[in-house]
């Protein structure tokens, strides 16, 4: 999943488009709107410039207010939290796992290595109380309490839809002694509970049309008029955090408004981003939607890839086996994970249904419905074909890192990786630290380093004893160690001073 989306990601051909923005205005209110039509070519879409800009007016040409209720999210299972604990906080899947196993361990919140967003009606007799254990929390205390005057919004109450463990909840013990990340996941897990069981939020989504020119312009507004669970957080939802979603005066079909102003936007289309865990969790989670056969679609249907329990382990022994990294919250995968994905993208053993299959058959041993030794003899007859597909792999060593001749035995290339330069010479052994003095040298600093003997000026090294940030070039001595050179400011012509 991980190489594929980087593959797809690589090589996207953007697309070049253009839209027309218009600014217009009403009792003090200035407010912009998008074309409804995407134009090729730069002068289609000057064309159609011209035309607005002749019209002088846009007229309102229809108005549609609509009222609707927003529920609010089910509680957390483990694979959400994961997921939004990466979005929000950058925390990684094993990262949010071992906290809430703390928690869990601590007596805070309930099992957390659930698949379930619901609770049982058992269960449900108990949030009264919990929600009451909230009213001295810093942050939840004046919504908790006023949950007393409202009827519970049952959404997540379900018994056939738990598991073997019910959502994530709190337990009502005072949340004390907890770090500052257990607090921060404690909070998130206390506030999807409050969530969860208030009323829906209740919001005017308007959508109007307009016209200048014979070119129809649209612009969508919304009002939130109860907050409902959306003041839990005092958070606004997504759909109103969208750019296209605007604060509107009131509209009325037929109205002539003046154009401020109007222009032609170049935009581009974009690839699917690379994957980040919270994206990566959802994918493994959903897995039949990679299916494109509709009966390994439904053998993949609420099976996924791993379980609540085991996704984390298997994102970080990707991360272990240095198949994949993390750039920034981006998961990019190694060469060498490239080259293994390119080898076995084909064979049975990356089969995505297959694992659905297993997962399938599992359930079906569980429930008495199918005899464990005919699966064991499938699991056998699958063994060995992926084992004998394996074998006929003939992986080539590839390496499209880049690299320099070796400025200290003239005849190796240095290979740069994520950690060091390495000359390929096991006779030279020259050896450059990517890390110097907590400061990371980029592929170009490491090229002049061995090109020129030196760097430029490099911002922002920080010493070992003082703890100081300070500016230095980073060049070779006479035994091709690192050595520091500064600029001497107090002489003239640029001489440099050097520490090692």
């Amino acid at each position: 999943m991980i190489c594929s989306r980087y593959l797809e990601n690589k090589d996207f051909k953007p697309q070049t488009y253009f839209k027309l923005k218009l600014h217009t205005a009403k009792d003090a209110t200035t407010f912009a709107v998008l074309s409804v039509d995407k134009y090729d070519t730069r002068s289609t879409a000057d064309d159609a410039l011209q035309q607005v800009k002749a019209a002088g007016t846009v007229r309102v040409t229809g108005v549609e207010k609509k009222e609707v209720k927003q529920e609010p999210p089910l509680l957390y299972d483990l694979t959400t939290l994961q997921k939004e604990a990466n979005s929000r906080l950058g925390f990684s899947a094993d990262k949010t796992l071992n906290i809430s196993q703390a928690l869990y361990e601590a007596k805070k919140i309930s099992y957390p290595r659930t698949g379930s967003r619901y609770i049982s009606a058992d269960v449900l007799d108990e949030i009264p109380h919990l929600i009451a254990t909230l009213k001295n929390h810093p942050r939840f205390g004046i919504y908790a309490a006023s949950m007393d005057n409202i009827v519970l919004n049952i959404r997540c109450v379900d018994d056939k839809k738990v598991t073997d463990h019910h959502a994530l909840i709190i337990t009502g013990d005072p949340a004390d002694g907890l770090t500052g990340d257990e607090r921060t996941i404690y909070d998130m897990i206390a506030g999807r509970m409050l969530e969860s069981f208030s009323n829906r939020c209740t919001k005017e989504n308007t959508a109007v049309s307009l016209d200048a020119g014979g070119v129809h312009f649209v612009a969508k507004g919304s009002v939130t008029l109860l907050p409902g669970w959306l003041a839990v957080f005092n958070a606004t939802d997504e759909e109103a955090q969208d750019e296209d979603v605007i604060t509107l005066p009131v509209l009325a079909g037929g109205e002539m408004l003046p154009i401020c102003d109007a222009e032609a936007l170049e935009k581009q289309t974009k690839p699917r981003p690379l994957h980040t865990e919270a994206s990566l969790l959802s994918s493994m989670e959903s897995a039949d939607k990679e299916c494109t056969n509709e009966e390994e679609r439904e053998a993949m249907k609420d099976a996924g890839i791993g379980t609540p329990a085991t996704r984390a382990a298997i994102i970080e022994t990707l991360f272990a086996r240095e198949y994949v990294v993390r750039e920034k919250k981006a998961l990019v995968p190694t060469n060498k994970g490239l080259v293994v994905y390119l080898a076995v993208k084909d064979k049975k053993i990356a089969d995505v249904a297959m694992t659905g299959q297993w997962e399938h058959a599992l359930a079906k041993i569980g429930e008495g419905k199918m005899d464990a030794a005919t699966f064991h003899r499938s699991i056998e007859v699958y063994a060995s074909q992926i084992t004998t597909e394996l074998l006929g792999i003939a992986f080539e060593r590839q390496d499209d890192r880049p690299c320099c001749d070796c400025p200290k035995c003239k005849n190796g290339k240095v290979t740069f990786y994520p950690k060091v330069a390495k000359c390929n010479n096991e006779h030279c052994g020259l050896t450059v630290f990517r890390t110097i003095a907590k400061k990371d040298l980029t592929d170009t600093q490491f090229t002049a380093l061995l090109t020129n003997g030196k760097t430029g000026i490099i911002k922002g090294f920080t010493g070992s004893k003082t703890g100081k940030p300070f500016d230095a070039a980073v060049a070779f001595d006479a035994g091709y160690k690192t050595v520091f050179e500064f600029e001497d400011k107090n002489k003239g012509g640029g001489k440099k001073g050097k520490y090692k």
